[in-house]
């Protein structure tokens, strides 16, 4: 298990559901080393599940997103970061968190799977997705159960 005492996340927003655009609720953190509260990256954690076909799909979007400063890759703050979300979602209730990435992006894949996820698919994003008007034609979705 990776240990994550290295970092913690900084509640930034919190977005209310957009039923009328299909968008689950949302939470944006700052991740922060412990040892000195510097910023090295962002993460966010998608409340929920709305299905395949809506154009902003966490199917296809995944629940959580992150993003980790050029100056710190290579330290496993995304997969540490990752791991604090799953223990935020199990906290407020979620039963599963899906996860996703470009099939080409090698490194959030192994971000995923040092996090422990179980890979589900290789999926082609349909047309009307947010996501594939943005070029992103294929996401490698992955799955986490939290019961």
């Amino acid at each position: 298990m990776i240990d994550t005492s290295d970092i913690y996340l900084r509640l930034e927003s919190i977005a209310a559901a957009d039923d009328d655009r299909g968008l689950v609720p949302s939470r944006h953190y700052i991740i922060c080393r412990a040892a000195d509260d510097e910023p090295v990256g962002e993460c966010s954690l998608r409340l929920g599940h709305n299905g395949k076909d809506g154009y902003y799909s966490t199917y296809y979007g995944g629940n959580i997103g992150y993003e980790v400063y050029s100056d710190f890759r290579g330290n496993r703050y995304a997969a540490k970061a990752t791991l604090v979300l799953l223990d935020e979602a199990k906290t407020l209730g979620m039963e599963y968190v899906l996860i996703t990435c470009s099939p080409e992006n090698l490194a959030s894949k192994r971000t995923i799977e040092l996090a422990g996820f179980e890979f589900v698919e290789d999926a082609k994003v349909p047309e009307h997705n947010c996501l594939y008007e943005r070029g992103e034609h294929r996401k490698l979705i992955y799955k986490m159960d939290l019961k």
